[in-house]
């Protein structure tokens, strides 16, 4: 197993975060293909366990070697990201500013800091709408880049404020593509409602984890697919890889 294969000890990648300080300044001005924004459930449907399973599974997914061939050896540019968690009306928080990641100690950098990022919010309902307003606001004062891509996953439909068309309707989200990760629970119709509701844009898709535990596998799917820029078909969902 090479350096970076997807199995290496989220323990090593915890040192990176104590170089967050140096590495992790904010995304410079320079070619930026993609903007990419994560937005990950803490909502009260997702027990201590299951963040964890989220938090190490997209840690884990930067990490694996497809995934970082595709972020850093494209010619068309670097890519910028930020991760953040979303819960209710009001409980949203910022767990990885932007940067721009143009560099493999950059990427080290990043995994490391979400790998040893603590849970913001918990016990506190399903504000999806919410969720997409905060993203927009987050891509507004984001680096300026060819694409602009939020990425939603969770567990659960809205069940709190506004919902999804509202946020499309009143927020700066038109040329923005809003692809989302649908975790499977004993909460039924979510699939339908993240394809119906939640994506949005050209190209949009869906990736379906079944259990937490799948999560990692399925974002690493999804991260390739979005940081190639690969559109297979809107408004489709996938549960395994083709092959």
């Amino acid at each position: 197993m090479g350096q970076y294969g997807q199995h290496r000890p989220l323990v090593i990648l915890r040192v990176a975060a104590a170089l967050a300080v140096l590495l992790l300044a904010p995304a410079a001005q320079a070619q930026c293909r993609l903007a990419l924004l994560i937005g990950m459930d803490v909502s009260a449907s997702v027990d201590a366990r299951e963040y964890q399973l989220q938090r190490d599974g997209l840690a884990r997914a930067l990490n694996a070697p497809d995934v970082r061939d595709a972020i850093l050896n494209d010619p068309g540019g670097a890519i910028a990201m930020a991760v953040y968690e979303w819960s209710g009306r009001r409980q949203q928080t910022v767990m990885l500013d932007w940067v721009l990641i143009d560099s493999p100690a950059r990427l080290d950098a990043v995994i490391g800091q979400i790998a040893s990022a603590r849970r913001g919010w918990k016990d506190y309902p399903t504000a999806i709408g919410y969720a997409l307003g905060y993203g927009a606001g987050m891509l507004r004062d984001g680096p300026v880049c060819d694409r602009q891509v939020i990425d939603i996953s969770g567990d659960g439909t809205n069940n709190e404020g506004f919902p999804p068309v509202n946020a499309y309707r009143h927020f700066p989200l038109r040329d923005v593509v809003v692809n989302g990760l649908v975790i499977t629970s004993e909460e039924p119709g979510v699939v339908e409602f993240y394809r119906a509701e939640v994506l949005h844009g050209p190209g949009a898709f869906l990736e379906v984890a079944r259990g937490f535990e799948e999560f990692e596998a399925a974002m690493a799917r999804k991260l390739f697919r979005e940081v190639n820029g690969l559109i297979l078909g809107a408004r489709k969902d996938r549960t395994r890889q083709p092959g």
